[in-house]
């Protein structure tokens, strides 16, 4: 079963939310309306909280994890991810948190306490350190990830078609294909 309880917890999911059946959503996570989680993509909010916002996508093989509360870090690393993101194929997100409008290139990965502020394209492959706070508007790029430059209009305007278009499939997915499961 994709959607499962950690404990007494069981995940929220929002209006209109796919999650493919390989999918597994785990525990404390919260999903927006018209999100979507796909093939094999793992959220598990055992200890601590995933926060997924409004019509967001993470793609496959993506894994989402967070770190627990310590007395010395009562809120631990929660993951925390804003609206129409698109998370890339293969992506690992650790305890981080993603503004709204944001890209996060295939095979990257986002460690704890690093923010993505709104409006940041993160380049495929690319490794954002724990506790790194990225500047809106740039693309960042590299291991570790560094800015390159600022985003133009028009891609700043992509990043919301992206998550937009995801919006689309899932509801293909939703609507039209025979089995898929409205959660």
């Amino acid at each position: 079963m994709p959607v499962a309880a950690y404990l007494d917890t069981m995940p929220t999911l929002g209006a209109r939310v796919y999650v493919h059946a390989s999918g597994q959503i785990i525990g404390d996570v919260t999903i927006g309306t018209d999100s979507s989680i796909w093939c094999n993509a793992v959220l598990r909010g055992d200890v601590n909280r995933i926060v997924i916002g409004r019509g967001s996508n993470v793609q496959d093989l993506t894994m989402g994890h967070v770190s627990h509360k310590t007395p010395g870090k009562p809120d631990g690393s929660p993951l925390l991810i804003g609206d129409y993101v698109t998370v890339g194929h293969s992506v690992v997100l650790h305890g981080c948190t993603i503004g709204n409008e944001c890209l996060i290139g295939m095979g990257s990965i986002i460690l704890d306490d690093a923010v993505i502020p709104d409006h940041v394209m993160i380049g495929a492959g690319s490794l954002v350190s724990p506790g790194k706070v990225l500047e809106s508007g740039m693309l960042y790029v590299g291991r570790p990830a560094k800015a390159v430059r600022a985003l133009t209009p028009e891609e700043i305007a992509h990043l919301r078609y992206s998550a937009e278009h995801y919006i689309q499939l899932k509801n293909n997915y939703l609507n039209h294909l025979p089995g898929a499961s409205k959660i």
